[in-house]
């Protein structure tokens, strides 16, 4: 791999006699892996039913490596019910030292394509607020899809300046995570296109971007919470050096030890100048690890002013129109009443599950204000795909299960319809009885409603 002359040289004097092994790694290729969804099966049960090879990851206890050459596991049906998340081993690490708690505030900062994000929402167990935000527009469509297909229920998606955020979440959450733009030096192995972008200026540019980045998003955190920083990118100006001044502006913020620690490399102080106790941040190195590089520190807010206690935001009325024909459709297809007993809001005909205590978000810019539940047209509701990945196959009364390899599911697959005898009405369509999509019965036909843009071939 033909890598830039200044980075060649800039990991030459930073590694010195480590930089041999190190630029031996882009000779190689990159370790390939997924993490089971813990909020489909565990990883215990996924090991089990996945055809694949699987390997342990050390550092994530829902992660495994997986061979390229013999699995393809994005091609699988099994993918398609969001039974795991293909994500790089390394990029594992920064949601795992966050570690979220059932019922807990969290914020992902920076969120898209939502790897880490889905990797938080499994840890929370659908109880708790997860914000996700993520400022480009095109980047949010791949989190939202994301999010719906790995049945994350307790998610909203906003898409705002992290400057914006500051004062209307004031020593809100718990949890932040920073997984911050940045020069991508650690993913020139992955994603050779990430080397034609970089350049020197654009280290310094991004470096600019995360203090600024990091200085407004300290203060939504509550005084003994936890905020995570990562990159994927091995220059000091975008980390050490970057955590060193935040700890200048602000020592009400501790350092402390990155949990399983004794799987990485200790951070560089000595590379930025910076306070010693800076190597309890982490560095995952592609020659001392099977990833790719990353880096991580872990801030522990000690003391500060308190946000102002918020009450959960008013919503605009639903009216009774979208009410009547969902609860139609809930004592129609579901076997309670009380899975989703709302608040809700409409965008649109779009009707919304929001979590309870969620505060106003009146002014900011909202995709997605909860789970989408589906469309509340005049007469009837059609139930959205989200809705099906986020249901448990107990929670419906019709449901039409295939083997991953039968023909009939490739046909579901690709749009068409089937022949189903069962009885008439909304129904879910599961894979070894895990939630696919919707399908509707009538007069012997099961109408396809698996969405057009998710149409293909899978294997």
């Amino acid at each position: 791999m033909h890598l830039p002359t200044d980075f060649r040289m800039q990991m030459s004097q930073l590694l010195q006699e480590e930089s041999d092994s190190f630029f031996a790694t882009y000779d190689e290729e990159p370790s390939r892996g997924l993490r089971m969804n813990a909020l489909k099966l565990s990883p215990q049960d996924g090991k089990q039913r996945l055809p694949f090879a699987l390997t342990p990851i050390p550092w994530a206890d829902t992660g495994f490596f997986y061979d390229h050459h013999r699995d393809r596991p994005g091609k699988h049906v099994f993918h398609a019910a969001g039974l795991y998340y293909i994500q790089d081993p390394s990029a594992m690490a920064p949601a795992e030292a966050l570690d979220p708690q059932p019922g807990e505030r969290v914020l992902d900062l920076c969120a898209a394509p939502g790897g880490k994000t889905t990797q938080l929402a499994a840890k929370m167990q659908g109880d708790g607020i997860l914000i996700a935000n993520e400022i480009s527009r095109e980047r949010r469509k791949a989190l939202i899809e994301n999010l719906e297909r790995c049945g994350v229920k307790n998610a909203i998606v906003l898409g705002e300046d992290p400057h914006h955020l500051t004062t209307r979440f004031a020593g809100w959450f718990d949890r932040i995570l920073i997984d911050a733009p940045c020069s991508g030096e650690g993913m020139f192995r992955k994603d050779p296109a990430t080397m034609e972008r970089w350049s020197l200026r654009s280290t310094q540019a991004a470096a600019e971007l995360q203090q600024s980045i990091l200085e407004a998003t300290a203060p939504m955190l509550k005084t003994g919470g936890r905020l995570v920083y990562s990159t994927c990118t091995f220059n000091p100006s975008e980390n050490e050096s970057i955590i060193q001044q935040f700890l200048g502006n602000h020592p009400e913020f501790q350092i402390r030890e990155v949990p399983g620690s004794n799987h990485f490399s200790p951070a560089r102080p000595d590379w930025a100048h910076a306070n010693p106790s800076l190597d309890l941040a982490a560095r995952l190195w592609p020659h001392r690890l099977r990833g790719e590089g990353h880096f991580l520190c872990v801030l522990e807010k000690k003391a500060g002013e308190e946000g102002a206690r918020q009450k959960p935001g008013k919503l605009p009325p639903v009216h009774k129109e979208a009410l009547h024909v969902f609860n139609q459709f809930v004592n129609e297809t579901l076997t309670s009443s009380n899975f989703f007993p709302g608040p809700y809001t409409l965008f649109g005909d779009h009707l919304y599950h929001v979590p309870a205590e969620l505060p106003s978000l009146k002014g900011l810019v909202v995709e997605r204000p909860g789970l989408h539940l589906g469309q509340a047209k005049r007469k009837h509701f059609a139930p959205s795909h989200a809705l099906a990945l986020a249901l448990q196959p107990d929670q419906v009364q019709r449901k039409l299960n295939f083997s991953p390899e039968d023909d009939q599911l490739q046909r579901y697959l690709r749009g068409e319809a089937l022949p189903c005898q069962g009885e008439k009405g909304w129904t879910l369509v599961t894979v070894d009885y895990f939630p696919l999509g919707w399908g509707k019965v009538s007069g012997g036909l099961l109408k396809n409603h698996y969405p057009k843009w998710l149409r293909s071939e899978i294997i």
